[in-house]
């Protein structure tokens, strides 16, 4: 890891390591010595393979000059994210390294069926078996390039929260894999006098497609736009709720466009009776805290809450024990009542999770079931789901 500091070092001195300056440097470096380590195996790997008649060896090193090429790939990939927001992308471009993961994992996946095809027809039609130490030297050599690939990647992946050297990595660990197992048939099948190759390509065929599922849900997920991280959601209600103005949070919304591009709103219940000038000079300091805090460019809508009168407090306290007896995976906000002579409305958003099938009309039932007042209630009801997905 020592060589891909220094370079990181060398031509980041002096910057923000959070910029989008810094990762594109950081992406072209991974992305250079991609190219290299690849083109240098594929080169040693398809000419043993060609000498000894070995498809997986073969084929390993056509798998090599495939990330070669996504190496080149990803090179291009940080430098589009590079390039700031204009008229068109308004939210920047950082996006694009998401779109580069899928279409490497779309790579893996036509690599997985490819090799498990040619892996079959080596099982029914086996070459004869060939053994050569300077076999087993190529293969030791790729299997420690790619285990360094690996960790450099990941741990580049981590600290910059770079999807595309995620999947860069777990490229290079599906290749680690199938390197040990050529390396291993090719070390067994002289001892058993049977020709492992076909069957080691299939097992090789198996772990690729693994890695491409996973790294394609991934990316899938955040493209279409998955649930925010509940710490990420609490560390925002906390700094939030630190204020003394603010009485409840609801309503977090999350919208990650890519490293240092992302968006949320969030609904903060005031003190209705409380100065508006004043909560507002509050709303804008505290967006300006979680901005530093955690780099989120953060929108608060205010809800004004009654929160010294009885009443009002005295309907929440019924409202949320019949939540209670019902199901404590129910919360409720932004309540508030509208009394009459004959009846009372209760006005409220009802938030219940994802699986929950009951009808709007349903849930009404039985919340009315469970609300036991001296006078006649209606209960208003906006059903809501919790954004975290929980």
């Amino acid at each position: 890891m020592g060589m891909i500091q220094w370079l990181i070092r060398r031509y980041t001195k002096g910057q923000d390591p959070t910029s989008a300056h810094t990762r594109d440097i950081v992406g072209r470096i991974s992305g250079s010595l991609g190219i290299f380590f690849n083109i240098f195996l594929f080169v040693i790997k398809f000419g043993i393979g060609t000498i000894v008649h070995s498809i997986s060896i073969q084929a390993d090193g056509i798998n090599n000059l495939t990330d070669a090429g996504s190496s080149i790939v990803s090179v291009i990939s940080f430098h589009f994210a590079n390039k700031p927001a204009d008229q068109e992308h308004p939210f920047g471009h950082q996006r694009t390294e998401t779109l580069t993961s899928f279409v490497i994992a779309l790579f893996l996946c036509v690599l997985g069926i490819r090799m498990m095809e040619e892996s079959i027809l080596k099982i029914q039609h086996p070459n004869a078996i060939d053994f050569r130490w300077i076999t087993i030297l190529v293969l030791v050599i790729s299997i420690c390039v790619k285990g360094y690939m690996y960790f450099y990647n990941m741990d580049l992946s981590k600290t910059y929260h770079s999807s595309l050297l995620k999947a860069v990595a777990m490229d290079a660990i599906s290749d680690l894999f199938g390197t040990s197992a050529v390396l291993l048939s090719t070390c067994i099948s002289p001892l058993l006098h049977v020709n492992l190759d076909g069957y080691m390509g299939v097992i090789v065929s198996v772990l690729i497609l693994y890695n491409a599922f996973q790294l394609i849900k991934e990316t899938v997920n955040d493209l279409i736009g998955k649930a925010p991280d509940p710490e990420t959601i609490k560390a925002l209600k906390t700094i939030l709720m630190e204020d003394d103005k603010i009485f409840g949070v609801h309503d977090v919304m999350i919208h990650d466009y890519g490293p240092g591009q992302v968006f949320a709103s969030a609904h903060v219940e005031v003190d209705a009776e409380d100065n508006i000038l004043d909560i507002h000079d509050t709303i804008d300091n505290l967006e300006h805290i979680v901005k530093d805090q955690l780099q989120m460019e953060l929108v608060l809508h205010m809800d004004p809450v009654k929160i010294n009168d009885p009443l009002t407090n005295q309907y929440r306290l019924v409202v949320k024990n019949a939540i209670k007896e019902i199901d404590e995976g129910w919360t409720f906000h932004d309540f508030r009542i509208v009394d009459g002579p004959t009846h009372t409305n209760l006005v409220f958003d009802l938030v219940v999770p994802f699986n929950e099938k009951r009808s709007k009309a349903e849930l009404t039932q039985i919340l009315e079931a469970h609300i036991k007042t001296h006078k006649k209630v209606y209960l208003v009801i906006t059903i809501d789901h919790p954004m975290t997905g929980a």
